[in-house]
This record gives structure tokens, sequence and C-alpha cells, in this order.
């Protein structure tokens, strides 16, 4: 199957002119899949024409704001574009509960299903499978329970197996490595550059170039870099303490899409 990772929202928990808050989705053969929701993603969608039609999912890896707030709006759209099919949701069993009376208010009689999936970010564990694809949560070490995602096909015939591995924030952990040994493409945040590396331990978060080892730790084909903190415009330094440590870097430019 080809495999697409859209970026919609590149940036951390400050909006800039540059970026907004963490989104991007995830074609895998038929399917699409949303992860995490910042505030502005239905913005970044319609005017990129990213199509709805076949997202089915939404995985949202923890419950800052910068990584949900962007669910109400988008719930809301989808019903007055008259979906009819399921969304479903995986997450925290909190998000729930604090978009519950939002919903009530603003969101009363929907056109369609909304399916609320409780997961426990503190655990390995497949969340979602079908015939064709599997997603296990990735436990991760943030100030809140926090988790990624792998994502990888499942194939009855020899065709080549895509898998792609999204490490939201966390401060630098190794016990990640052994799950995601050689995915096609990491994505691992990359909040800070070197300069404000011990901003890390009190906001668990990483930096660009612990980004990199990683990826060389675990042997990934490709690594993207983002979540970057407003405190650096110039995102190409990012890249250069990355690049460092892995050769196979990419940053992560909102509306662009990559192809693996």
């Amino acid at each position: 199957m080809n495999a697409t990772l859209t970026i919609l929202g590149a940036g951390s928990a400050l909006p800039t002119w540059q970026n907004t808050p963490a989104c991007q989705i995830l074609n895998l053969g038929d399917k699409s899949f949303m992860i995490d929701c910042g505030e502005g993603a239905q913005l970044t969608m319609r005017q990129m024409g990213v199509k709805v039609s076949r997202l089915y999912s939404i995985f949202i890896s923890h419950l800052h704001g910068d990584h949900c707030f962007g669910l109400i709006g988008l719930i809301s759209t989808f019903d007055m574009m008259n979906r009819t099919q399921p969304l479903h949701i995986y997450a925290h069993g909190d998000l729930e509960k604090t978009l519950r009376p939002l919903l009530d208010y603003h969101c009363q009689n929907l056109r369609y299903e909304l399916v609320f999936h409780t997961i426990n970010p503190r655990h390995r564990e497949v969340v979602f499978s079908d015939r064709t694809v599997t997603v296990e949560s990735i436990p991760l070490k943030h100030t809140v329970p926090a988790c990624g995602f792998l994502f990888y096909e499942h194939h009855r015939d020899s065709e080549p197996r895509k898998r792609y591995a999204y490490v939201s924030d966390t401060m630098y952990t190794e016990k990640i490595i052994e799950q995601i040994q050689g995915v096609d493409v990491l994505f691992h945040e990359a909040t800070f550059t070197d300069e404000w590396e011990s901003r890390c331990q009190a906001t668990m978060h990483s930096t660009a170039r612990q980004a990199g080892r990683i990826a060389r730790l675990a042997e990934a084909g490709r690594l993207i870099i983002g979540h970057y903190s407003s405190r650096e415009n110039d995102h190409n330094v990012f890249l250069r303490e990355a690049l460092e440590e892995f050769p196979a870097t990419e940053l992560a430019v909102e509306r662009q899409s990559y192809a693996f």
C-alpha cells in the first residue's frame, strides 16, 4: 500500500505566524487517520482541500490543549457537512468527560455517531485493529499521561508493510526503541534546541538532537521532527542539530505531505 503523512500543525503550545498546534493525517491504503487535533486543524484541512470522507478515526496522544482543542470545532463542522459515517476517537478517558458538556450544548442531535474509545497511555497495547491496519500505543514520559502511536499494516501476501511511529510530547526515553525498531518513518517531537536543553527536564520534552538519537538507535528509515518551540523562528536550527545524530532527518512543514 502507499502511505502518506500530511502535516496540518507542527508547532507546540503557543501558535505562531509559522505554526499551529499539533495535528497530522496519516493515509494508509484506503484509510485516513488523524493524529492529535490542535486548534486550527480544520482550517488547514479546508485550505489544503483534504478529503475527510475517508477519515475514520482520531487518535489523541494526551490532553494538553495544543493536542485536542481543535476537536469540538471539527466535530461540529463534520455535522454541518452532513457526515453520516461514525467517527471514532481514541484517547484518555478524561477527554470524553471534558468534551461531553460542550457536545451536549453545541452539538446536539449529531447526524453521525461519535464513538469514544478509552485508552490507557501508560501501557503498551493494541488500541485499534482491522483486517489491514493495527495501531499500538507507545507509552511516553510527559507531565500528564501521554502516548505515541505505532501504525502498521498486515497483509496476507508478501507486499512490503508500512510502519509509522508518532512520538508526541515526551522527554528523552530509550524505552520506546524496541517498539519502534526499524519503522519506515518516525515522527518525534523536537520542542527545543540544544540551547534550551535544561528546559527538557522541567517540561518533559525533547531536543532535536535527542530525537535524532532515538531515530539512530531505533534504526528508523526516516525521521521527521516537529512540535517546535515558539522561542525559535529558524527551524533549520532544529534540523542541523538532529542531522548530526541522524542524517535522514526532515523538518515537519505545515501543509506538506510526505510519501513513503
